[in-house]
């Protein structure tokens, strides 16, 4: 072949060049678009700041709300999870100020209740008085109970609640279990920490209902190890803390004694049992079940006819219920069945969360109620508020549906810390742990007495154990249910009740 010469070989080559360079560019081009799809599947996070003023605790206070999504971040920083969350900080800000990170339970709920029902600067009203909420518009009104004139508050939704979810290919069920899910709420309160300057601040920790498990289980996440994030103060409401003790399953006994001082107030309440009080009424109940019950379950089929009689009698005084049917029962009435039998002469059910309300099911024939009537009692009016809040008032804008309530499972319920909790699981060894090793930590249990969720008496059980310094838990009682802050004589106490908790440090 014969050889080109030198200055015809390189514009051959630079004609070339020019020719491939549009190819080069568009392949590059490619490559980035392809990467920048790849990274626009995560865009940015997302997150509103307003500003506002309220009277709080008798103050005028000025707060800044910020609104959206903090993202946790593998090692190699790779967005793995966006969590929502609603700060409320009072302006001017003050690092010294206590700062209180809520959630609420399921596992699978958005921190709706506490934000809209007790403890945000917004609330919804609905009937005080255990009936139904009926159909919108439900009111939303400014909420002198919150806790902004005594902390700082910030409303945390956990992955596959509120607005919160997985990112990129990252599976869901990472964070889905009692250490997963404290795992992720605990990085997300060390990155409030880092991103508000509060590491100093006076710090509170509080949920409901399994909100108060995560809490048990975020405070190990945070003061177990070396890099501790001490905290002054655990704000437990409706507690669940020992699964095993209060699980209804055949031939757990410790149920049924922890559900009669709950079955007391509740007859008492319905006009089933008499009584001066309900306190005295569930004092006197506390004591029977905890010994002349508790003996006779525990003797199983060796109990002697006169013994059994006389647990019988008692039983039904307490309970509401008759003695044929605590017979047929074998003196062990699992809540479910209490629920459809105490009113079932006048064609009503009570409720589980809350059994001051009542409901009628399709019959009056069944075992079991058709549902909870303390649920649906409730429900729509707090998912209407929460939305009309952070879309609104808040200003934030977001294609996802909030989810109040979710499924989110299968749960993870092992707790992989050496002991046997995967057989019995109960985090309330995580608390005691936690004040044995802060002198200056202190507990507040909050309780209603219709609440066959978190009965209180299981509360007080599984916080009375050994290596539980007692002296530093502080309990209240209320007069409803799971959610008590829905009666608005008790979510004025309960806001009362913790802004003394954290007033008194």
């Amino acid at each position: 072949m014969r050889q080109m010469n030198r200055p015809v070989s390189i514009a051959l080559a630079m004609a070339l060049a020019a020719l491939a360079a549009p190819a080069a560019a568009q392949d590059s081009g490619d490559k980035a678009a392809a990467t920048e799809k790849d990274a626009g599947a995560i865009p940015p996070p997302s997150v509103s700041v307003t500003r506002h003023k309220g009277n709080f605790g008798g103050q005028a206070i000025s707060y800044t709300a910020t609104t959206g999504e903090t993202y946790l971040k593998a090692e190699d920083g790779t967005p793995r999870a966006s969590i929502f969350s609603v700060s409320y900080v009072k302006e001017p800000r003050d690092p010294n100020r206590p700062i209180t990170f809520l959630f609420n339970g399921g596992p699978g709920s958005g921190s709706v209740w506490l934000h809209m029902g007790a403890f945000g600067p917004k609330r919804v009203a609905i009937p005080s008085d255990g009936t139904d909420d009926g159909a919108p518009p439900y009111p939303i009104l400014d909420n002198p109970d919150s806790l902004l004139d005594v902390t700082d508050i910030v409303f945390i939704d956990p992955v596959g609640t509120g607005f919160s979810h997985a990112l990129g290919k990252t599976d869901p069920k990472e964070f889905w279990g009692v250490t997963k899910d404290a795992e992720s709420v605990a990085q997300f309160i060390r990155l409030w920490l880092n991103d508000n300057g509060r590491w100093n601040s006076p710090k509170y920790l509080g949920g409901e209902s399994y909100g108060t498990t995560r809490s048990a289980a975020v405070v190990n996440q945070l003061t177990g190890a070396y890099n501790d994030v001490a905290l002054n103060g655990i704000i437990l409401i409706s507690t669940v803390l020992d699964f095993g003790a209060g699980a209804d399953t055949p031939g757990n006994e410790m149920t049924h004694v922890l559900n009669v001082p709950s079955m007391a107030a509740t007859a008492l309440y319905h006009g089933k049992a008499q009584a001066p009080s309900v306190e005295q009424f569930v004092e006197e109940a506390r004591q029977w079940a905890i010994g002349p019950y508790a003996a006779a379950l525990l003797k199983g089929n060796a109990l002697g006819a006169y013994e059994r009689a006389e647990v019988r009698r008692e039983l039904a005084r307490f309970t509401g219920l008759s003695e044929a049917y605590l017979e047929q029962a074998d003196l062990r009435v699992e809540p479910s069945r209490f629920y459809k039998e105490l009113l079932r002469d006048r064609g009503l059910t009570v409720g589980r969360l809350d059994s001051r309300y009542t409901g009628r099911d399709y019959d009056n024939a069944g075992e079991r109620p058709d549902n909870d009537p303390s649920f649906y009692g409730i429900d729509a009016g707090y998912t209407a508020a929460i939305n009309a809040h952070v879309r609104g008032n808040l200003d934030y804008h977001t294609d996802r549906s909030y989810v109040t309530i979710g499924r989110v499972g299968p749960w993870d319920w092992r707790l992989g810390d050496g002991r046997d909790s995967d057989a019995y699981l109960n985090v309330a060894p995580y608390i005691g742990k936690a004040l044995r090793e802060n002198n200056a930590l202190r507990v507040f249990v909050g309780q209603g007495y219709y609440d066959f969720a978190t009965p209180f008496f299981a509360a007080e059980y599984s916080l009375s154990r050994t290596g539980m310094p007692s002296e530093r838990i502080h309990y209240e009682y209320y007069d409803s249910g799971h959610m008590m802050y829905v009666r608005d004589e008790d979510r004025a106490k309960l806001s009362s009740d913790i802004r003394d908790f954290i007033r008194s440090r």
